[in-house]
């Protein structure tokens, strides 16, 4: 009996091959799809809600920054979460969750922080509002519910009656002032008026 030849075993290895091949893949492919996780369409990547007529409406900037040097040399930057331009001629700008840092150059640091704020370019003042805390890198903490700083020198006010601690104590009084010292320029001194009352704590 003659011996089978080597080409005839590859010519049938072939033709079997193009028969289960493709019936495999169909397999593997069915497969994948009884397996497939179903598409949840509330998955998908929300689109951001705007609200365009409100933002024609009342026109807004987020995050805006301020910076400025004052006439003494102090450095005064201002940051807020979000600020809306005044609607009418003359009407003042209003910002947001404020935050000022006023550096003078003696090296103290004041830093201010607001519920509201605006800036009044006419006055040259920085206006503050809504519950205002100063804290100085003397050691003072103040609470109150409106301030003012100068845009153009080193001039922070209280608008009325203040809570403060420093390195002497509780201090209650009716104004406060952070100013350039005028008897020694270039130093910058603290001041309370206004009926004050100093609680001394000897611990401090």
């Amino acid at each position: 009996m003659a011996a089978q030849r080597p080409d005839n075993l590859h010519s049938r290895l072939v033709a079997w091959l193009k028969i289960v091949l493709p019936l495999a893949a169909l397999a593997v492919l069915s497969t994948l799809f009884l397996v497939a996780r179903t598409i949840n369409p509330d998955d998908a990547i929300p689109y951001a809600e705007v609200d365009v007529e409100g933002l024609v409406r009342e026109p807004r900037i987020t995050a805006p920054t301020w910076a400025g040097i004052t006439s003494d040399g102090a450095a005064l930057s201002v940051e807020a979460a979000e600020a809306r331009p005044g609607q009418t001629a003359g009407e003042e700008g209003r910002a947001a969750a404020l935050r000022a840092r006023l550096e003078t150059p003696d090296g103290a640091v004041a830093s201010l922080v607001a519920a509201t704020g605006s800036l009044d370019g006419e006055a040259r003042l920085l206006r503050l509002g809504g519950g205002v805390e100063l804290e100085t890198s003397t050691g003072y903490h103040l609470t109150t519910e409106a301030m003012t700083a100068g845009l153009d020198e080193t001039d922070v006010r209280s608008v009325g009656a203040l809570e403060a601690t420093g390195p002497v104590g509780r201090i209650d009084a009716g104004s406060m002032r952070l100013s350039e010292d005028p008897e020694a320029p270039g130093s910058y001194v603290l001041t309370f008026g206004n009926r004050v009352k100093l609680v001394y704590d000897p611990t401090k």
